[in-house]
């Protein structure tokens, strides 16, 4: 092999090293919070049906609210790494003021929601067949779980920022810290006050949200004073709060390209909550297979999650330095070994979906029934790792009004709707039905797929 040979070689594969050095934090952060989140369901699930399946459905419902957070942000990320691309510290700080802006209002939107709406919402859930749970008390244990869950709405929002702006400049060790000290808080507390160990209160499901509001805190004063005390290194964010005012015109084309984004990210993340609705139809004990399947899968899917992000900030760090070549043939790359990674993912769950389901104190239906969802959940996932990477790719280069017809109009149109006939009107088993629905991804996978080989994301938005 010459010297060209090996240059070449090294290139190719500094491509998988990039994503790799970005996506590993946000796996392992993402990772063991979901790990916390598994430890919090099971300490849950050990309280009984009712417990777990209130905790359930109100984090189907915050999880809303986390999208659109997330959603909101990612249309300015998208100016964020280019501009830092193309080393512009004005335009970075003024996409970080924006993210402020937006953060509280959809902040203060999310909280008048769910105080005054809570428990219409968890009540939607409550309409099907119950299968030998207690709907009422399901439906107390909700709102009281959801009422303390609503003050760590403002730390979550907050880390949101200054991680989203960090990993824009390539840095994901920090929110990665902030998110391993949150998960220490969340499993100590939980412990303590789910049970009511060591002299303190045993609280319940009301312990398991007071120690997730702490651990949100927790993280957010990790991940904000630890960059400030490094500022140096950030120079990017140095003097970022000597104002809030931004200019009307620069705010004005970050949101018309951001909007469909948040548009897409609220819709999607409230379609998803539709179609646990519509399975809710066949059954509470549904709601609690799912819970357990979500617990386990979620820990997992942080892989292809993280892929897709790093895919993104990659690309558009290429974009905003006109490296167009580069950002092509990163992507593709990228696609492929992500999807790689996940048929090993779906061994692993495939292999375990026997025995993570006998750790719940519930019925012997709700086991089968969880079963039986992480085996099709996992079945999909190489899918789902392939169709991630094309979302994040087009959304690079700013076309957000594709990606918004491509993710949650499809969503509605085409995944909730055939939930909601199949549940309603037919007599199928809901493991068929869900097999059926998760199928209808592959459509999205042709379309996206064919989108992302023509380059039509391949687009410098400062230049």
């Amino acid at each position: 092999m010459n010297k060209s040979e090996v240059r070449t070689k090294s290139k190719g594969n500094s491509v998988y090293k990039k994503a790799m050095t970005l996506a590993v934090p946000m796996m392992i952060q993402n990772g063991i919070t979901n790990a916390v989140g598994l430890v919090d369901n099971l300490m849950v699930g050990s309280l009984g049906t009712e417990s777990m399946t209130a905790v359930s459905i109100v984090g189907q419902l915050v999880f809303v609210f986390f999208l659109a957070i997330f959603g909101g942000l990612s249309g300015p990320g998208i100016y964020g790494a280019q501009y830092f691309g193309q080393g512009n510290k004005k335009g970075y700080q003024n996409v970080f003021r924006l993210k402020i802006w937006i953060t509280a209002v959809i902040t203060l939107c999310g909280l008048a929601a769910f105080i005054f709406a809570g428990d219409k919402m968890i009540g939607l859930y409550l309409h099907g067949s119950d299968g030998g749970i207690n709907s009422a008390q399901t439906l107390d244990l909700g709102l009281d779980y959801l009422h303390i869950m609503l003050i760590g709405l403002v730390p979550f929002a907050f880390t949101q920022i200054y991680a989203g702006s960090l990993r824009e400049m390539g840095e994901s060790i920090k929110p990665m810290v902030g998110g391993i000290a949150s998960v220490v808080i969340d499993i100590v507390f939980n412990y303590l006050l789910i049970y009511g160990k060591f002299g303190f209160p045993r609280l319940g499901v009301e312990g398991a949200a007071i120690a997730t509001v702490l651990a949100r805190f927790v993280e957010m004063f990790v991940v904000v004073i630890w960059t400030h005390l490094s500022i140096k290194k950030y120079e990017f964010l140095r003097g970022v709060y000597r104002t809030l005012k931004i200019s009307i015109g620069e705010v004005k084309v970050i949101i018309i390209k951001g909007l469909p984004i948040f548009l897409n990210e609220f819709f999607w993340s409230g379609g998803i909550a539709a179609m646990t609705q519509c399975y809710s139809i066949k059954g509470l004990q549904v709601i609690a297979g799912m819970n357990i399947s979500n617990a386990i899968c979620n820990l997992l899917n942080v892989v292809f999650i993280a892929m897709g992000n790093a895919v993104g900030i990659i690309s558009g760090q290429y974009l905003g330095a006109s490296k167009f070549e580069k950002a092509k043939k990163a992507s593709n790359k990228l696609m492929w070994f992500t999807a790689g990674i996940c048929v090993f993912l779906t061994a692993i769950l495939i292999a375990g979906s026997g025995f993570f389901p006998k750790l719940y104190d519930t019925s012997d239906e709700v086991r089968h029934l969880g079963q039986w969802f992480i085996i099709i959940t996992a079945s999909f996932f190489p899918l789902q790792g392939f169709l991630n990477v094309l979302y994040f790719t087009l959304r690079s280069g700013g076309k957000t009004v594709i990606t918004f017809l491509f993710d949650s109009i499809f969503t509605w149109v085409v995944s909730v709707s055939l939930a909601f006939v199949l549940c309603k009107f037919t007599a199928l088993p809901i493991l068929t039905i869900y097999i059926i629905v998760q199928s209808a991804d592959i459509i999205k996978v042709v379309l996206g797929y064919i989108l992302v080989k023509k380059g039509v994301w391949i687009t410098n938005l400062v230049v």
